[in-house]
């Protein structure tokens, strides 16, 4: 039984592409999964009914809820790395909710089941707080902390503070891209898709070698290259201590979690680089982030998964209201 009359849209927007789903039963995982790239569409709305047209039988949904990689302002939002922004009410859609895509992420944890998760070291997570944070076409960062109410999802702005290094050639990259007109060089700068094509450019002028000019999917799938696996190694490595800094930050002891587009294509290189190493390296809480568990997640859409979760909730609420 629901609030909502079924079935239900589901998306997770992100700077290049958007996700959409539909639930069909209360409790249900979404079915009738579509990507579509969002240089195709000239708004949201728009995206919204090529996927009901042309993905979901034309399907008229009674709610939505809609996770969006960018700042929300009540029923507004404008997309960081998209052009696309507006209102939710622009949706034909009876009740349409807005989250951040890492409040949507960060519901979806514990509907996480086994296959779901990889995990990058740690003990089995402990009860409290749980942070996720994973680079894409930005750097997004959440987190989930437990009350009495249950889950309550905490979205957060952390993928734009201060880049983290700790050696020198993170400082030498780091100069190379101020000299390249980034003055204030930030985690996301780094640590994202674009990220790993800035880092290619600035190893290969900090090696004194030219490199061709590659996307961040031909660097991850050339890592038989010298300077592409070098990348890898350096990002794997920034992204270890930055996973420590939001650790110690949220003080997650329920453990990190790490999401977006760029990780699920590199697993084991992951698990075999300086991230585990890199995230423990604090000369104080060593300990304290030894105990924290760290893992990747590898479900293809744990973003609709967590719009579903926070949808049914919602909807159940309002019934018992």
């Amino acid at each position: 039984m629901s609030a909502f009359d079924l079935p239900w849209l589901v998306a997770d927007v992100g700077g290049t592409n958007a996700r959409f789903g539909l639930v069909t039963s209360a409790g249900a995982r979404p079915s009738h999964v579509a990507v579509l790239a969002g240089a195709d569409h000239p708004s949201l709305p728009e995206a919204v009914e090529t996927y009901l047209a042309e993905h979901a039988g034309g399907a008229r949904p009674g709610a939505a809820c809609l996770a969006v990689a960018g700042p929300i302002d009540g029923d507004r939002y404008r997309l960081t790395n998209s052009p696309w922004s507006g209102s939710v009410h622009d949706l034909a859609v009876p009740f349409a909710a807005l989250l951040n895509d890492f409040e949507a992420l960060a519901v979806s944890l514990p509907h996480l089941e086994g296959a779901d998760l990889v995990s990058l070291g740690g003990p089995d997570p402990a009860h409290g707080v749980k942070a996720v944070l994973g680079p894409g076409t930005g750097l997004g960062v959440g987190a989930l902390v437990p009350t009495e109410h249950g889950w309550t999802p905490v979205p957060g702005e952390g993928g734009h503070v201060t880049v983290p290094v700790v050696d020198r050639r993170e400082l030498e990259i780091v100069r190379v891209l101020q000299s390249r007109g980034l003055r204030h060089v930030v985690a996301e700068h780094v640590l994202s898709g674009p990220g790993l094509v800035r880092l290619h450019r600035a190893l290969a002028e900090v090696n004194g070698v030219t490199a061709p000019e590659l996307t961040a999917s031909d660097i991850v799938a050339r890592l038989d290259d010298s300077l592409c696996a070098e990348t890898v190694e350096v990002f794997c490595g920034m992204l270890g201590s930055f996973s420590g800094n939001v650790a110690l930050t949220l003080g997650a002891r329920g453990g990190v979690y790490l999401g977006g587009g760029v990780l699920p294509r590199i697993v084991d290189r992951v698990r075999a680089s300086a991230f585990r190493a890199r995230f423990t390296d604090n000369p104080d809480m060593a300990e304290y982030l030894r105990g924290i568990s760290t893992a990747l997640i590898v479900n293809p859409q744990p973003g609709l998964a967590g719009a579903a979760a926070w949808l049914a909730r919602r909807a159940a609420a309002e019934l018992v209201g």
